[in-house]
């Protein structure tokens, strides 16, 4: 990369809904390079689809991007991005940081009463060396519901790539605005480097790791999330890779260990279809944004 200096990049998006237009939902937006918007869809049921393009196409140690959101009352988005994230290598690149640097990614999420927002980006790859580190925080309304979904790919495998002295690394804290009190839903800290990427407790050499997180409106009922988490096991028959489903409080966690970016997909589509589907909405289609898409 040629560029020297770190590149801080905001995007920040505020859904609402106009009334009498109940069946739609809009947005306002500020973005600066690298973030670009693409053209907004508006799905059955009135979800608006927005697509995130990162224009610098990748990251270096020192950058750092700044997504903030809010969503309105009784708001319906969907969050994606163009293309897959590549970070660049850092570690032993510079004799002034010799140790490397990391690009950081800041997730700010608030929904308000009733409302359902959707962030799934597509994959993240680290290149040779790269560190990168995402701190995500949600704060959701009673009623509101918040599903996330993310895959990251550890080395250009199809290269014979590893991660080798990179380090990826995840805080995701949720909570609930609760009779003026805060409720944590779900907390989450992984850093994936060193040993853990080798050891047979770890990662066991295996390059994709993918998680996917859902925290459900407040009204739903224990032994309806007991039978979706039942269903999204069921979903893994045929798939390939280690796959595991847990419940939260009002919700469910799924992780992804394996060597194919695809199979995570899958299966992440799969969970995403039967929560649609135990909320009463319409069945999600493939991204019209993402490439080469196979039937699952």
């Amino acid at each position: 990369m040629s560029r020297k200096e770190e590149w801080v990049g905001r995007c920040n998006l505020h859904f609402s809904r106009r009334y009498p237009l109940e069946d739609s939902t809009f947005y306002k937006s500020s973005f600066n390079a690298p973030f670009k918007l693409m053209k907004a869809f508006n799905h059955k049921g009135g979800r608006c689809e927005i697509p995130i393009l990162h224009t610098a196409g990748g990251l270096v140690g020192g950058d750092e991007l700044f997504l903030n959101v809010k969503s309105d009352k009784k708001t319906s988005a969907l969050l994606t991005t163009v293309a897959a994230q590549k970070v660049y290598g850092t570690v032993g690149r510079s004799k002034i940081h010799p140790e490397g640097v990391f690009a950081k990614q800041f997730c700010n999420f608030t929904i308000q009463s009733e409302g359902d927002l959707e962030w799934i980006p597509q994959e993240l790859v680290l290149f040779k060396d790269a560190l990168f580190e995402q701190r995500m925080r949600v704060k959701l309304a009673l009623n509101a519901s918040f599903l996330s979904a993310e895959v990251v790919r550890l080395g250009r495998t199809a290269s014979g790539e590893t991660l080798g002295n990179g380090s990826w690394r995840s805080k995701v804290q949720i909570s609930r605005e609760m009779n003026e009190s805060r409720n944590w839903e779900f907390i989450d800290q992984l850093e994936l480097s060193g040993d853990v990427l080798t050891s047979e407790h770890g990662l066991s050499s295996n390059p994709v790791f993918g998680s996917l997180i859902w925290i459900a409106p407040n009204q739903f009922k224990a032994k309806e999330l007991d039978k979706l988490l039942v269903d999204c096991r069921d979903l893994r028959r045929n798939l390939n890779g280690i796959m595991s489903c847990s419940a939260l409080r009002k919700g469910i966690s799924a992780r992804y260990l394996g060597e194919s970016t695809q199979q995570a997909r899958f299966w992440f589509f799969k969970i995403w279809s039967a929560i649609r589907q135990l909320r009463g909405l319409s069945t999600p289609s493939n991204l019209r944004v993402w490439p080469l898409q196979e039937n699952n």
